[in-house]
């Protein structure tokens, strides 16, 4: 199974990154909750300390807008995971072509679809 950070993550049940997380762990996926907010998520706490070290990581799922990633870029492609899911609606060529000078796989789709047709 992929070890995937869910970059955005939320306690919020209303969000996509909150029902992402709940979906990646039924379909046996390892969960890694990132965010900016304290919590919990799929019985894991929500990781907020940027210098906590994550590896192996398989894939990176964004659900932070374009606006605020310039925070995250050097912590996702320090991550070194294989490639990042671009859900609807943090679409970023800056991101992107970092993530292709990294040799990471970039894909603009929604987890959520992919866990639902099997292409995940």
């Amino acid at each position: 199974m992929k070890k995937t950070v869910v970059l955005g993550a939320t306690d919020n049940p209303a969000r996509y990154a909150y029902k992402a997380a709940h979906r990646l762990k039924q379909h046996g996926h390892e969960v890694v909750p990132v965010g900016i907010r304290k919590g919990e998520l799929v019985g894991t706490p929500i990781i907020t300390d940027k210098e906590q070290e994550i590896t192996d990581v398989d894939t990176v799922t964004l659900y932070v807008g374009p606006q605020n990633q310039p925070f995250w870029y050097d912590y996702i492609i320090g991550l070194h995971p294989k490639r990042i899911i671009f859900n609807p609606g943090t679409e970023n060529r800056e991101l992107e072509k970092l993530a292709e000078d990294a040799n990471i796989e970039t894909l603009h789709h929604c987890t959520l679809v992919m866990l639902a047709t099997d292409s995940y």
